[in-house]
Formats: C-alpha cells, structure tokens, sequence
C-alpha cells in the first residue's frame, strides 16, 4: 500500500504543477532565455534519471541486453512518431522580448509554434503525458520491488515529470491564448491535460496486478521504454540549442550540469546499485522461484 499512495501522492503534485503551468504567463514574465534555462535544467535531469536510474533498473529485470535495447529504441521511436505527427514539443514564452530574440538568433522553430494547431499540440502532448504516467508507476513500483532504501520510490522520475509538466502545459495555453479562446476554455483543456498523468500511471499499476507472474519483466520493459521516451524528449529539447544559443553557451550547459547533478544525487541515495547481482535469476526473469 505505501508505494501506490506515494504514487498518489506524486500525481496529485503533478496534476497541481500542470495547473500551474496554465497559470504561468500571468505570475511571472517568461523570456525566451529564461525559457531555456529551464528547460536546460529539466533536460538534464530527464537524461540524467533515463540513464543513472531508469536504464540500471531495466537492466536488472530484463532477461537479455537485447530485450533492453529493444524496448529503448521502441520508446525513442513511438515519441519520434508523437512528435513528428502532432509537432508538439515546442515551449515558448509569448514576450517581446522574443521576438528580438528570434531576429538575433533566427530561431525558425519559435514562429512555427505560433502557426501550429493547439488541438494538435494537446493531443500529442497528452498521449506524452500518458506515457509519463506510465514511467512514473514503473520507477515507484520499481524501487519498491528492488528494495533500494530510499523512502521516496521514483523520486528521480517524480521531479522530471515534475519540473517538465509546467512548460507543456505553458505551451497549450500559450497557442490557445494566442487563438483567442477564453480562460475558462483554456483551463478546461489544462485540467484534461493534467489527468493524463495519473491515468497513465493507474493503467500501468492496473496491468501490472493483471500480469503479477511476470512483474519484473513488465516493469523493467516499461522502464526501459520511459528511458527510451526521456532520451528522446530531453536531448529534442537540448539539442537544437547548440546551434542558437552559443551567445548564452555557459548559462545553459550550467543549467544542463545542474540537472544532471541532481540526478546523480538522487542515485547517491540509493542503497544498492548492482541490482542485476541482488535479484535471483528466477526473479529477473518473471519465472517463480524454485522451493
């Protein structure tokens, strides 16, 4: 029971920060720096949890490297295909600031967001939310099964999700607000958004009772795929970066170390590292243990 209410517990804070987010652009003034710097920060922390946290654990549970592999290279390709159809992974702050910044920098992808379809921009960042849910649940139930010692399962993965969910929930209502659609509208649509995380997250515990025999495997193929997802979602946001922000390079890959840094600080915490060498081979590969 602790780890399915911890697991509440980090939905309900994370349903709170997408609601936040909806809110930000009347709180505080988003630059378009100070949007990279965030997103800097959280991108280093999502690729800091995909490979300190996420991968090691797949790694323990999953029969064969090969197996491991796969269900990666099937998270990097679904959330390719998500970004590819509904174009939706882009965070920008409506400021006039920008749009200087877009002249200095001739940053084309800023203007293509103010020309995309929010509906689109909705639903591809819901089904990327979905699947957050689903690395949420994997990583606490994860800990919970490898026994890591650390009182807050899933905190790496928690605080990604976390951190990130604000800014796609900025970039929904930012293209709505720029459409015209009133505030009750575009809260609406930002509490629907906010669900996503915690249905995916109640799919993946509900799959996982239906196929407990083989709960290691599931988890660790879940883990797996997520690492896959955080990869693709935290170097998508990284990248394209080099090219425009040379003139702001040490602010960033500062913010990019300090996420990092906090990852690796959270696997400090963690009692056991060589998981593979901690769980027996009948554990690992979903077959129950010989008497």
């Amino acid at each position: 029971m602790i780890p399915i209410s911890l697991l509440i517990g980090y939905c309900a804070a994370i349903v709170a920060a997408s609601m936040f987010g909806g809110y930000l652009p009347s709180l505080l003034r988003l630059t378009h720096v100070r949007m990279q710097l965030i997103m800097s920060l959280v991108g280093g922390l999502m690729l800091g949890v995909a490979v300190l946290h996420m991968l090691p654990h797949a790694a323990a549970d999953l029969p064969t490297a090969d197996h491991l592999a796969a269900w990666v290279l099937a998270g990097i390709l679904v959330t390719f295909a998500l970004l590819r159809l509904f174009h939706f992974h882009e965070h920008t702050a409506l400021d006039e600031d920008d749009e200087a910044h877009d002249h200095a920098c001739d940053h084309a992808h800023h203007h293509q967001a103010h020309r995309l379809s929010w509906l689109g921009v909705a639903l591809g960042l819901s089904l990327h939310t979905l699947i957050d849910g689903v690395a949420l649940g994997a990583s606490v139930m994860a800990d919970a099964q490898h026994d890591t010692g650390i009182p807050w399962l899933g905190l790496g993965t928690f605080l990604a999700i976390l951190l990130h969910k604000p800014l796609d929930a900025l970039s929904i209502t930012t293209l709505m607000t720029a459409g015209g659609w009133r505030a009750d509208i575009r809260q609406a649509v930002n509490v629907v958004f906010a669900s996503m995380c915690p249905l995916g997250a109640a799919l993946f515990v509900l799959g996982l009772t239906r196929f407990e025999v083989h709960g290691p495997v599931v988890i660790g193929s879940a883990l797996a795929f997520s690492a896959g997802v955080f990869l693709c979602i935290s170097l998508g946001d990284l990248l394209p970066e080099l090219q425009f922000h040379s003139h702001h390079r040490i602010r960033l890959s500062v913010a990019l170390l300090a996420g990092i840094a906090v990852a690796y600080g959270i696997g400090q915490l963690e009692t056991g590292h060589s998981h593979a060498h901690d769980q027996p081979e009948s554990h690992r590969t979903g077959e129950p243990a010989l008497p």
